[in-house]
């Protein structure tokens, strides 16, 4: 009877210490090795068919990657407010440009490695420079695009995007953030960068979970924290675990999702530092210049503590399984827990 109780208490404890944030009314399958899976692109697809049913400004552009990019649904259905460029990624954004300073709201859609990796210098001149009112939709992002290889791998557009001046960027976690990303976008005036990935992967919020740009939102929260763990895109899943298995452990984590790289919670990143006194970044991106450098320049600033990055570090992709990819260069849940025994071993 004592061992029973004994038990049923450690449950109990770990349950009130630890769990995932009620309030953002997440995924209840969302640590269920059959949790639903879908694409991040398709939440794009999804988000611009409904925005063409309720603004005939907006409208889309394709550099011949329409039906790997989402857009092949909003083509069919308002034809006359679709463009094809051709495999011409830099005319894509000038004449997005032209558009985005005309009252239009359009939205170019390419391989991340291609726009903004191919037109950089016309996104910079013709659409950053003017604040021309232009959304770029960033597909294939990160290793786990898999076997198209490092060239077709995009783990340096966050840094080139962020950088930019007037530029906002968002990195949705799942296919119904990137959804709702999409969606305000629209809204915005001004250039937007939004990050997408190609393989299937968790679905983890619903569609009750707020999205708030320069606003993170904490889904897993442990009474006494001893590290955060910041993360974007769909790493977040991976982070999520390996503070779930952490617990067990008696190592209390929180979990952030920071889908808005720009701009950045300062407040958050600020507050969740005074309250774990160590932060670990998650990202699918090189960790330089990416959510790892956003991150480290608002603590060096405001409020000093150890860091470590999760991410690809000065290295290049290459063709593989996309998970087999994700656990060779260091972004595994194996890797997020050794990085947060670091940043607390340094405290």
């Amino acid at each position: 009877m004592q061992n029973l109780f004994t038990f049923a208490f450690c449950v109990l404890g770990f349950e009130l210490s630890a769990m995932v944030n009620p309030k953002l009314k997440l995924n209840p399958k969302i640590f269920d090795k059959d949790v639903e899976e879908a694409p991040i692109r398709n939440g794009f697809g999804e988000g611009l068919l409904f925005l063409g049913g309720k603004n005939r400004n907006v409208v889309a552009l394709s550099a011949d990657l329409t039906e790997s990019t989402r857009v092949e649904a909003f083509a069919k259905k308002y034809p006359d407010r679709f463009f094809e460029v051709g495999v011409a990624e830099q005319n894509m954004a000038t004449i997005a440009a032209g558009l985005g300073v005309s009252g239009k709201i359009p939205f170019i859609a390419s391989y991340a490695t291609f726009s903004p990796g191919r037109n950089y210098e016309q996104v910079r001149t013709t659409v950053a420079y003017n604040d021309a009112n232009v959304k770029i939709a960033g597909h294939h992002a990160g290793v786990s695009v898999g076997p198209d290889g490092a060239t077709h791998q995009a783990t340096e557009d966050i840094a080139v995007m962020r950088v930019m001046p007037n530029m906002r960027v968002f990195v949705p976690c799942d296919a119904i953030e990137a959804k709702k990303a999409t969606i305000v976008a629209a809204s915005i005036d001004g250039p937007v960068y939004i990050r997408f990935s190609r393989e299937k992967s968790a679905v983890m919020t619903t569609e009750d979970t707020p999205f708030r740009p320069g606003k993170m939102e904490t889904f897993w929260d442990s009474r006494k924290p001893q590290a955060a763990i910041i993360a974007c895109g769909l790493l977040l899943r991976n982070a999520l675990i390996a503070a779930k298995e952490l617990e067990k452990e008696n190592i209390g984590i929180l979990v952030l999702n920071s889908h808005s790289i720009k701009p950045i919670d300062q407040r958050g990143i600020v507050g969740a530092a005074e309250k774990a006194g160590a932060i670990i970044t998650v990202e699918e991106h090189q960790v330089t210049g990416g959510l790892g450098g956003a991150v480290a320049e608002v603590l060096a600033g405001r409020h000093p503590v150890p860091v470590e990055f999760v991410g690809m570090h000065d290295t290049f992709g290459e063709s593989g399984a996309p998970q087999d990819l994700i656990e060779k260069y260091g972004m595994g849940v194996k890797d997020i827990k050794e990085a947060v025994q670091k940043a607390i071993a340094r405290k």
